[in-house]
Protein backbone atom coordinates (compact mmCIF):
# COMPACT_ATOMS: atom_id res chain seq x y z
CA UNK A 1 0.00 0.00 0.00
CA UNK A 2 1.44 3.75 -1.18
CA UNK A 3 0.44 6.66 1.49
CA UNK A 4 0.31 9.50 -0.79
CA UNK A 5 1.59 12.53 0.11
CA UNK A 6 -0.09 15.71 -0.78
CA UNK A 7 1.91 18.16 -3.16
CA UNK A 8 4.90 19.67 -1.72
CA UNK A 9 6.77 22.65 -2.68
CA UNK A 10 10.41 21.11 -4.80
CA UNK A 11 12.40 21.95 -1.96
CA UNK A 12 10.82 19.86 0.83
CA UNK A 13 9.83 17.38 -1.62
CA UNK A 14 13.94 16.62 -2.60
CA UNK A 15 14.29 16.63 0.77
CA UNK A 16 11.59 13.73 1.49
CA UNK A 17 12.79 12.22 -1.37
CA UNK A 18 15.99 11.44 0.00
CA UNK A 19 15.04 10.25 2.72
CA UNK A 20 12.55 7.73 1.44
CA UNK A 21 14.99 6.53 -0.78
CA UNK A 22 17.78 6.21 2.26
CA UNK A 23 15.19 4.17 4.12
CA UNK A 24 14.07 2.24 1.11
CA UNK A 25 16.96 1.58 -1.56
CA UNK A 26 14.68 -0.96 -3.24
CA UNK A 27 12.16 2.23 -3.78
CA UNK A 28 11.22 2.35 -7.80
CA UNK A 29 10.45 5.87 -9.44
CA UNK A 30 7.36 4.77 -10.01
CA UNK A 31 6.31 3.99 -6.22
CA UNK A 32 8.11 7.87 -4.98
CA UNK A 33 5.99 9.23 -8.11
CA UNK A 34 2.95 7.58 -6.41
CA UNK A 35 3.99 8.89 -3.37
CA UNK A 36 4.48 11.84 -3.62
CA UNK A 37 1.46 12.49 -6.20
CA UNK A 38 3.64 14.21 -9.43
CA UNK A 39 5.24 12.40 -12.47
CA UNK A 40 7.59 10.12 -13.06
CA UNK A 41 9.62 12.25 -14.62
CA UNK A 42 9.34 14.67 -12.03
CA UNK A 43 10.96 12.50 -10.02
CA UNK A 44 13.45 11.57 -12.42
CA UNK A 45 14.44 14.87 -12.55
CA UNK A 46 14.86 15.40 -8.59
CA UNK A 47 17.31 12.13 -8.77
CA UNK A 48 19.03 13.64 -10.94
CA UNK A 49 19.60 16.99 -9.29
CA UNK A 50 20.25 15.32 -6.46
CA UNK A 51 22.93 12.95 -7.72
CA UNK A 52 20.95 9.53 -6.80
CA UNK A 53 21.26 7.33 -9.41
CA UNK A 54 18.38 5.01 -10.76
CA UNK A 55 17.33 2.12 -8.95
CA UNK A 56 19.36 -0.49 -10.90
CA UNK A 57 22.85 1.56 -10.52
CA UNK A 58 22.07 2.30 -6.43
CA UNK A 59 21.71 -1.64 -6.36
CA UNK A 60 24.64 -2.45 -8.17
CA UNK A 61 26.91 -0.09 -5.85
CA UNK A 62 25.27 -1.90 -2.83
CA UNK A 63 26.12 -5.20 -4.24
CA UNK A 64 29.42 -5.00 -5.27
CA UNK A 65 30.55 -2.76 -1.65
CA UNK A 66 29.14 -5.48 0.25
CA UNK A 67 29.88 -8.75 -1.40
CA UNK A 68 33.60 -7.97 -1.50
CA UNK A 69 33.99 -10.04 2.20
CA UNK A 70 32.13 -13.29 0.83
CA UNK A 71 34.13 -16.35 1.52
CA UNK A 72 32.11 -18.95 0.25
CA UNK A 73 30.71 -17.95 -2.96
CA UNK A 74 31.55 -16.06 -6.37
CA UNK A 75 29.47 -13.06 -6.70
CA UNK A 76 28.31 -14.64 -10.16
CA UNK A 77 27.14 -17.61 -7.83
CA UNK A 78 24.27 -15.77 -5.99
CA UNK A 79 20.94 -15.72 -7.71
CA UNK A 80 19.30 -12.24 -7.08
CA UNK A 81 21.33 -9.53 -6.06
CA UNK A 82 23.11 -9.30 -2.43
CA UNK A 83 22.17 -5.60 -1.15
CA UNK A 84 22.88 -5.57 2.54
CA UNK A 85 25.39 -8.65 4.09
CA UNK A 86 27.05 -9.02 7.51
CA UNK A 87 28.29 -12.55 7.54
CA UNK A 88 27.32 -14.90 10.12
CA UNK A 89 24.51 -12.24 11.07
CA UNK A 90 22.40 -11.34 8.49
CA UNK A 91 21.41 -10.48 4.46
CA UNK A 92 18.93 -9.44 1.92
CA UNK A 93 18.91 -9.65 -1.77
CA UNK A 94 16.77 -8.78 -4.40
CA UNK A 95 15.16 -10.68 -7.45
CA UNK A 96 13.17 -9.71 -10.01
CA UNK A 97 11.42 -12.10 -11.71
CA UNK A 98 11.86 -11.83 -15.83
CA UNK A 99 9.84 -13.53 -18.48
CA UNK A 100 12.63 -16.65 -18.81
CA UNK A 101 12.08 -17.27 -15.09
CA UNK A 102 7.92 -18.11 -15.28
CA UNK A 103 6.02 -20.78 -16.75
CA UNK A 104 4.62 -19.48 -20.11
CA UNK A 105 1.16 -20.69 -19.83
CA UNK A 106 0.63 -18.92 -16.25
CA UNK A 107 3.22 -16.15 -15.94
CA UNK A 108 4.06 -17.75 -12.60
CA UNK A 109 7.82 -17.99 -11.37
CA UNK A 110 9.22 -21.65 -11.52
CA UNK A 111 10.11 -22.41 -7.76
CA UNK A 112 13.55 -23.09 -7.89
CA UNK A 113 14.73 -19.44 -8.59
CA UNK A 114 12.70 -18.49 -5.16
CA UNK A 115 14.79 -21.05 -3.32
CA UNK A 116 17.78 -20.87 -4.86
CA UNK A 117 17.64 -16.87 -4.56
CA UNK A 118 16.97 -18.12 -0.41
CA UNK A 119 19.64 -20.88 -0.90
CA UNK A 120 22.58 -18.97 -2.16
CA UNK A 121 21.71 -16.09 0.09
CA UNK A 122 22.03 -18.29 3.16
CA UNK A 123 25.29 -19.78 1.92
CA UNK A 124 26.59 -16.52 1.42
CA UNK A 125 26.24 -16.12 5.18
CA UNK A 126 28.84 -17.78 6.64
CA UNK A 127 32.39 -16.86 7.05
CA UNK A 128 34.08 -20.05 5.70
CA UNK A 129 35.75 -21.13 2.68
CA UNK A 130 33.42 -24.03 2.37
CA UNK A 131 29.62 -23.66 3.01
CA UNK A 132 27.26 -26.39 1.74
CA UNK A 133 23.41 -26.76 1.98
CA UNK A 134 23.47 -29.86 4.09
CA UNK A 135 19.31 -29.30 4.66
CA UNK A 136 16.20 -26.74 4.10
CA UNK A 137 12.82 -27.19 5.60
CA UNK A 138 10.86 -24.54 2.99
CA UNK A 139 7.35 -23.66 2.44
CA UNK A 140 5.83 -21.63 -0.47
CA UNK A 141 3.40 -19.08 0.88
CA UNK A 142 1.86 -18.01 -2.63
CA UNK A 143 2.64 -18.17 -6.17
CA UNK A 144 5.14 -15.34 -7.33
CA UNK A 145 4.29 -13.71 -10.87
CA UNK A 146 6.32 -12.31 -13.63
CA UNK A 147 8.42 -8.58 -12.90
CA UNK A 148 7.04 -9.05 -9.08
CA UNK A 149 10.23 -8.25 -7.11
CA UNK A 150 11.49 -10.70 -4.23
CA UNK A 151 13.28 -9.12 -1.31
CA UNK A 152 14.81 -12.21 0.40
CA UNK A 153 16.04 -11.56 4.32
CA UNK A 154 18.03 -14.30 5.86
CA UNK A 155 19.13 -13.75 9.74
CA UNK A 156 21.74 -16.91 11.30
CA UNK A 157 19.43 -18.53 14.11
CA UNK A 158 22.41 -20.63 15.67
CA UNK A 159 25.67 -21.87 15.13
CA UNK A 160 27.05 -25.06 16.57
CA UNK A 161 30.33 -26.90 15.37
CA UNK A 162 30.28 -27.29 11.59
CA UNK A 163 26.70 -26.15 11.20
CA UNK A 164 24.85 -23.65 10.73
CA UNK A 165 20.66 -22.88 11.15
CA UNK A 166 19.77 -19.55 8.96
CA UNK A 167 15.79 -18.53 8.63
CA UNK A 168 15.23 -16.66 5.48
CA UNK A 169 11.96 -15.01 4.33
CA UNK A 170 11.07 -13.74 1.05
CA UNK A 171 8.62 -11.31 0.12
CA UNK A 172 6.67 -9.53 -2.49
CA UNK A 173 6.33 -5.77 -1.45
CA UNK A 174 5.83 -6.64 2.34
CA UNK A 175 3.96 -9.65 1.69
CA UNK A 176 5.54 -13.25 2.79
CA UNK A 177 5.58 -15.45 -0.14
CA UNK A 178 8.25 -17.90 0.53
CA UNK A 179 10.36 -19.24 3.95
CA UNK A 180 12.65 -21.56 4.57
CA UNK A 181 14.94 -22.78 7.22
CA UNK A 182 18.39 -24.04 5.76
CA UNK A 183 20.86 -25.83 7.59
CA UNK A 184 24.53 -25.01 6.17
CA UNK A 185 27.73 -26.91 7.25
CA UNK A 186 30.59 -24.71 7.49
CA UNK A 187 34.34 -25.71 6.91
CA UNK A 188 37.41 -23.72 6.25
CA UNK A 189 39.58 -27.44 5.41
CA UNK A 190 39.12 -28.12 1.73
CA UNK A 191 39.62 -32.15 1.98
CA UNK A 192 41.35 -34.16 -1.27
CA UNK A 193 41.58 -37.22 -1.78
Amino acid sequence: MVVVISRLAKKQRQEKLVDYIENNPFITDEDLAKKFNVSIQTIRLDRMELGIPELRERMKKMATKTFDNVKSLHLNEVIGEIIDLQLDQFGISLLEITEDQVFKKTGIARGHYIFAQANSLAVALINQEIALTAKADIRFIRPVYLNERLIAKAKVVSTSGERSEIKVNTYVNNELVFKGLFTVYRSNEFKTE
